[in-house]
């Protein structure tokens, strides 16, 4: 099984130049937690755990040293450097949607999966999270996949591949 889905008995799926469907489970659970960002629509903060130990998260669980110099970086751009010590219950919805983001970003994965990010945001919010994605994208230099259900996000992108049905029903290049 890969995430809960049978794994295809032909073809290849590389990322990063590794065939994903080589690799045994426990190999599988340690590439995705390396190589592909999750941003969920819900979050998925530790309600215990600081905005801080939030992002680093991935790196302890590997243990590996947090680069601190990264973190600043991220959590600066994030606009989170004064909530460091905060819970994710004293953070606003856009503010724990940061977080998610920054825990995403601080393996430097090759994949960003956004499942419906500003799904529980305002349009205020949502806008920034799209725009903040956008810049990360850019300076990251990494593939960013973004589930949506708003038109007006998904136009945002350089692909649009619809699905309908659980098929491709359209795919198009917004921008080449």
């Amino acid at each position: 099984m890969l995430g809960g889905v049978d794994r295809p008995t032909y073809g290849r799926v590389m990322i990063d130049n590794t065939d994903i469907y080589s690799l045994n489970e426990t190999q599988l659970a340690v590439f995705r937690r390396r190589q592909i960002g999750l941003i969920y629509q819900f979050y998925n903060l530790i309600p215990v755990l600081t905005v801080e130990e939030n992002i680093t998260l991935p790196m302890l669980l590997d243990q590996h040293k947090v680069d601190k110099k990264q973190l600043k970086d991220i959590v600066d751009a994030l606009g989170l450097s004064d909530r460091l010590n905060h819970l994710p219950n004293q953070l606003s919805g856009g503010q724990q949607q940061r977080v998610s983001i920054g825990r995403a970003l601080i393996s430097n994965p090759s994949i960003i999966l956004a499942d419906e990010p500003t799904g529980n945001l305002d349009s205020k919010n949502s806008s920034e999270i799209i725009d903040l994605l956008k810049l990360f994208n850019k300076m990251l230099n990494q593939t960013l996949i973004i589930i949506t259900h708003d038109e007006r996000i998904a136009l945002q992108a350089d692909r649009v591949i619809s699905i309908e049905d659980g098929r491709i029903a359209k795919d198009e290049v917004i921008r080449p």
